[in-house]
C-alpha cells in the first residue's frame, strides 16, 4: 500500500510504544493551547462536506465547531485518544447519533447539496448511501446469503431471486469472501470466523450500493492476519467508495489512509496528507500524540 514507507523509523528518532515504526520530525510550530484546526479541511469535489458541526450530549459539548471534507476515492483516518470525539463525529455522517437520547447535532453536513440533518431527509436511504461497519462484527442471525440479500430486498434493488443472487455474489467478491463461502451460503453468518464475519458485514454494507463507507475501529476485535486482510480490502474498496475510518492504531492509519484528521477533546486539531501529518506534524498536540506523550 502506498503509505507503507512512512512506517519505517528514522534512525535518529526515539520510538515509543505508540509510535513504533513511525519516523517523525519535530516540526510542530503551533502551541498546545491553540484549538484552531491546522491544515487543509477542504478537498476538490468532496463526497461529504461538514461545516461548523457541534455535537451536544445533554448540553455538554462533545464535538466543537468541526469542519471537514470527506473526499471521493480516498480513505481518511480519524485518530486521537479515547474520548476525543472521533467516533461521535463519524456517527454524524449518517445520523447514527439520532439513536442516542439527549444528543443534539448542529452545523451543516452536505451530501449532494442537501443537508443530511434536514427535516425532509429520510434516514433509511441515507444510511444505505452512507454505510457503517462497526467495531465488532454483527452479522444477522440468518444465513450468509440472507445477510447480504436482506438490504437490497428491503430497498427494492432487485426484482427477483436471480438478481439477488447476482448482488450477493458481487458483494461477497468485492469483500474478498466469495471463494471462502460460495459452497455454504445457506449456513449461518455467525458460523464464520471473526475476520470472515467482519468481511461479511462489509459485503452487507456494499450490497445496498453506498457511496461512502464509515468504519469504526473495524479491526480492533480481530487477530493480525484477519486485520491484514481487512486492510488490504479497504485499500481496494477506496477505488469505488469514499471511506472514513476511526482507528486507535496509528500504524493502521499509516497503512490504509491517504488523509488523516487528529481530534483532541472534541476539537479537530490537524488535518493533512497522512505522510505529512505523521512525519511533519504542525501542531504540538499532534506531535505529542504521535510520539506517545499521551493517548
Amino acid at each position: 500500500m502506498e503509505n507503507a514507507n512512512i512506517l519505517t523509523p528514522s534512525p535518529n528518532v526515539q520510538v515509543g510504544p505508540a509510535t513504533q515504526h513511525v519516523g517523525i520530525e519535530h516540526t510542530a510550530t503551533v502551541d498546545r493551547d491553540s484549538r484552531e484546526t491546522i491544515g487543509s479541511i477542504r478537498v476538490h469535489d468532496p463526497r461529504i462536506r461538514c461545516t461548523d458541526v457541534h455535537v451536544y450530549y445533554s448540553g455538554d459539548c462533545a464535538i466543537n465547531n468541526v469542519s471537514l471534507d470527506i473526499g471521493k476515492n480516498e480513505v481518511i483516518a480519524l485518530i486521537g485518544p479515547s474520548g476525543c470525539g472521533k467516533s461521535t463525529f463519524l456517527r454524524c455522517l449518517n445520523r447514527m447519533n439520532d439513536t442516542i437520547v439527549n444528543c443534539r447535532v448542529t452545523g451543516e453536513i452536505l451530501m449532494d447539496g442537501n443537508d443530511i440533518n434536514g427535516k425532509n431527509i429520510d434516514v433509511v436511504p441515507l444510511r444505505a448511501q452512507v454505510g457503517m461497519v462497526f467495531q465488532k462484527p454483527n452479522p444477522f442471525p440468518k444465513s450468509i446469503w440472507e445477510n447480504i440479500a436482506f438490504g437490497p430486498r428491503i430497498h427494492g434493488l432487485a426484482q427477483d431471486k436471480s438478481e439477488l443472487d447476482d448482488i450477493v455474489e458481487s458483494s461477497l467478491r468485492k469483500a474478498g469472501l466469495w471463494n471462502e463461502v460460495k459452497d455454504r451460503l445457506d449456513q449461518p453468518g455467525t458460523s464464520l470466523s471473526g475476520g470472515q464475519q467482519q468481511r461479511l458485514c462489509i459485503a452487507r454494507t456494499i450490497a445496498v450500493g453506498p457511496e461512502v463507507i464509515l468504519m469504526d475501529e473495524p479491526c480492533s476485535a480481530l487477530d493480525p492476519i484477519a486485520t491484514a486482510r481487512i486492510e488490504d480490502l479497504i485499500d481496494e474498496l477506496r477505488e469505488q467508495y469514499a471511506i472514513c475510518i476511526v482507528t486507535h492504531s496509528m500504524q493502521q492509519a499509516g497503512r490504509v489512509s491517504q488523509r488523516m484528521a487528529y481530534f483532541h477533546l472534541g476539537d479537530l486539531i490537524e488535518v493533512g496528507d497522512t505522510e505529512e501529518v505523521f512525519t511533519r506534524p504542525k501542531h504540538q498536540l499532534t506531535e505529542d500524540y504521535i510520539t506517545g506523550r499521551f493517548g
